[in-house]
């Protein structure tokens, strides 16, 4: 503790640090760097995962094993109770599901599961639904009708089901 910590009255923004200006500073001469070494030179940066020339643990673990994470095809998952939202004989899709506030977009492609229970006659548009789901939607009188990536609806012969 000295003077400048007791009379201190909790400011906002600490003081920056200013190095290189004299020993009295504690931050004079080398101005933190040390002597020497890499460190000590300008223009030194080191990547991320450096470990001062020891072999970085991203090549120390054994890479075993398959991951499809590149080619992952991701989608806005909506259960059909949620559904229930909309007025009877609306359109349903991913824009008016994230309008609505029903889901935060995730995946530019929307997946319409099966849980829960559906009470209203609606037209959902989406790339893919799951067989309850489509059963339940045509059960209350809707329609279920799949679309491809860019929103055009997909003939009944090539349609994917998943």
């Amino acid at each position: 503790m000295n003077l400048k910590t007791v009379c201190d009255k909790g400011v906002k923004h600490a003081q920056r640090k200013r190095v290189g200006r004299g020993i009295g500073s504690g931050l004079g001469k080398t101005s933190g760097r040390g002597h020497k070494g890499w460190g000590a030179r300008s223009g030194t940066s080191r990547r991320p995962g450096y470990e001062g020339g020891q072999m970085p643990i991203y090549r120390r673990v054994p890479k075993r094993g398959f991951t499809n994470a590149r080619f992952r095809v991701d989608y806005t998952v909506v259960n059909v109770e949620t559904l229930n939202a909309f007025d009877n004989g609306s359109i349903v899709d991913l824009a008016s599901i994230l309008s609505h506030g029903l889901a935060s977009k995730t995946a530019p492609l929307l997946k319409i599961l099966g849980d829960g229970k559906l009470e209203k006659k609606l037209t959902v548009r989406a790339q893919k639904f799951s067989a309850t789901a489509k059963s339940k939607i045509e059960e209350a009188g809707g329609v279920a009708q799949l679309i491809d990536e860019r929103g055009a609806d997909v003939t009944e012969g090539a349609e994917a089901q998943g």
